[in-house]
């Protein structure tokens, strides 16, 4: 599952070294994701009103999509050096059987606007096809705009307009998308 990125990225080009994706372990990575997300704090803080703690990295580790086998899900990093510089949690069968659920991809701040979570998305989306997925699916929160248009760059379309969800304490607006596989 590991692999090393080659440089046809313009993030993985010039002075930038190969990038390496690998799973992503509660028993041996736990502290290198818990110090990931307390680099994203600005984001869980939007997404929960409150600072990342150890119920955001369990939720990473252990949350799947209604009806999903968390063995069967991908808990990816990606890695400069032996950095963390992006992860992302996905799920397969939601919301149908053969859909795949992107419940979470964050950048660093360091490495956001380089190229680092297309090279993940792209990952991922590979992993779906090989998987027969034919569509993925994602929320992403209004207060996220620049998320969204992320997504949407991506290929993604609204599906399913204004869910209320709640993270942590914190209920707000998300929207859907889908990308068809």
């Amino acid at each position: 599952m590991a692999q090393t990125l080659r440089p046809r990225h313009p993030y993985n080009q010039g002075h930038h070294p190969p990038m390496l994706i690998r799973p992503l372990h509660p028993d041996t990575d736990r502290a290198t994701v818990t110090a990931f997300f307390d680099s994203i704090a600005d984001y869980i803080r939007m997404e929960r009103d409150a600072p990342p703690d150890a119920t955001v990295i369990e939720e990473f580790f252990t949350d799947t999509p209604p009806g999903c086998d968390p063995t069967h899900s991908l808990r990816l990093g990606l890695f400069e050096h032996s950095t963390l510089i992006a992860l992302a949690e996905m799920g397969f069968g939601y919301p149908e059987s053969d859909n795949a659920y992107l419940g979470f991809l964050a950048v660093s701040e360091m490495a956001r606007g380089k190229g680092a979570g297309e090279i993940l998305f792209a990952h991922l989306e590979t992993e779906a096809r090989a998987r027969g997925c034919s569509a993925i699916y994602l929320a992403v929160l209004d207060a996220n705009p620049r998320g969204r248009a992320f997504w949407e760059r991506q290929g993604f379309t609204l599906a399913i307009a204004n869910r209320e969800v709640t993270l942590g304490q914190k209920t707000q607006i998300a929207h859907r998308l889908r990308k068809p596989l």
